[in-house]
């Protein structure tokens, strides 16, 4: 085996999708777009849970922290993305590449717990309603909301500090929309055997638990709703988890498709639009979900910004 070149790398090149004879611009601006309108809706639900009245409860107190949670992991990898796609590549230090991939990675676990912490919110509003008010007083939600970002990026660094510490001195290109675990694997020379494995080991259970956990909850959500006895009070109750539950589906399911599913066989153009689908799509989707399926939320939009 040839020795590999020993040179230290210092900037990183990101390709995006390379050079579409033309079509980059159109992309471009197509992502630029929802880019724009990811932002917007996202800082539209902060406002409104900030200045609304009919908002203050813990389920919008929950879904502005996972409103500003997106807005972090869209502004962390689409503007290098959107370089990467305009220009047929992006140049990056190695430095601003592995604080992408640690912010972008703590992001993703953040959501997963946050995710968890709104499931236990509607399985208390549903399932023991008497005591709803007194358990989610201020005081418990500042706590619930908190210790998700402090497990996203405290977790996070169980990959990050080895990955950090990698090598990379075997050429720069990374055929990929923005730094993630397994490119910058692929471009370290050193062994990386050891800690994909740790990494493994420790993943699979940051992502899994808080989907299990969310499971859990909505089983004993769905057989509380199953005892109401008119129709209309069980769409009623179900209209107010309805759209977490959109939410949950998009985001685990990119989640699970990216990481969880054996990528051989998946071209690596497939990898890379799963890859738009978790980093550009879904959070875009989940103020577009709460704001058509959510009557406050429609309330507060009209009595803020319509008048």
């Amino acid at each position: 085996m040839s020795p590999r070149n020993q040179s230290r790398v210092t900037e990183i090149i990101l390709l995006g999708f390379g050079n579409l004879d033309g079509a980059n611009i159109v992309l471009f601006i197509f992502f630029l777009s929802i880019f724009l309108l990811t932002i917007a809706g996202n800082v539209l639900i902060i406002l409104l849970v900030l200045c609304s009245n009919h908002l203050q409860s813990p389920m919008y107190f929950f879904l502005s922290h996972l409103s500003f949670s997106d807005i972090l992991l869209s502004t962390t990898t689409v503007p290098n993305m959107l370089g990467a796609i305009l220009l047929g590549r992006k140049i990056m230090t190695l430095l601003g590449c592995l604080t992408q991939f640690y912010i972008f990675s703590g992001t993703t676990i953040t959501e997963c717990f946050l995710l968890s912490v709104m499931s236990y919110d509607r399985y208390l509003a549903i399932c023991n309603p008497l005591r709803y008010t007194s358990i989610m007083e201020y005081k418990c939600r500042v706590h619930l909301s908190t210790i998700p970002w402090l497990l996203g990026f405290m977790l996070n660094l169980i990959g990050f500090i080895p990955i950090s510490n990698f090598q990379f001195c075997d050429g720069n290109i990374i055929d990929h929309l923005y730094c993630d675990v397994s490119p910058l694997q692929k471009l370290s020379c050193s062994d990386t055997f050891l800690v994909e494995f740790v990494i493994f080991v420790f993943s699979t259970p940051i992502f899994i638990c808080p989907c299990g956990f969310i499971i859990l909850t909505y089983v004993f959500i769905f057989i509380t709703i199953l005892r109401i006895p008119s129709t209309t009070g069980r769409q009623k109750t179900f209209s107010t988890c309805s759209s977490h539950l959109l939410v949950v589906g998009t985001f685990y399911g990119t989640l699970i498709t990216k990481y969880m599913i054996p990528s051989t066989g998946h071209s690596l153009l497939v990898n890379k639009i799963i890859s738009l689908l978790h980093t550009v799509f879904t959070p875009l989707l989940n103020p577009i979900i709460y704001s058509l399926r959510n009557q406050d939320i429609k309330v507060a939009l009209k009595k803020n910004f319509v008048g």
